[in-house]
């Protein structure tokens, strides 16, 4: 068990992201293609994409982006000191970019018969974030 200042379990520390400028332009109601192409790093404008095509049925495209969001998190989730395990709270919103690739990603994977990915990933996302899983969950 973990909070956003102590960890009870004596684990990883919870990795808090930098907040990054794709997420206020998103949340402004830009056009996450041109979010994305003005800052590629950017895990919540990939994330954005994705939902975009997996929403119009274009599952492929929802894959490929869900899949570069999922790394552009994972390289900044790396640069923020995480080493391949412990929390990632979705209550610290610049997280929430990542947590929705990888969301984004295990439902494609599904979509397409990824069967072990969707399975891994979404493992990954439940055991990065409870909160995250239970959003995605409905």
């Amino acid at each position: 068990m973990t909070t956003m200042d102590q960890n009870l379990f004596g684990g990883p520390d919870p990795t808090l992201l930098p907040d990054e400028p794709g997420r206020a332009l998103l949340a402004s109601g830009a056009d996450p293609a041109e979010v994305a192409a003005k800052y590629p790093t950017s895990s919540a404008a990939w994330a954005a994409l994705a939902d975009r095509a997996f929403a119009a049925d274009s599952v492929v495209e929802s894959y490929a982006y869900a899949r570069t969001g999922y790394h552009r998190g994972l390289d900044a989730l790396r640069r923020a000191g995480w080493r391949g395990h412990g929390p990632v709270p979705w209550e610290h919103e610049p997280n929430r970019g990542f947590l929705t690739a990888l969301h984004a990603l295990a439902r494609a994977a599904g979509a397409i018969g990824e069967e072990e990915e969707q399975v891994r990933c979404t493992l990954f996302l439940r055991d990065s974030s409870k909160t995250a899983a239970d959003v995605f969950e409905g």
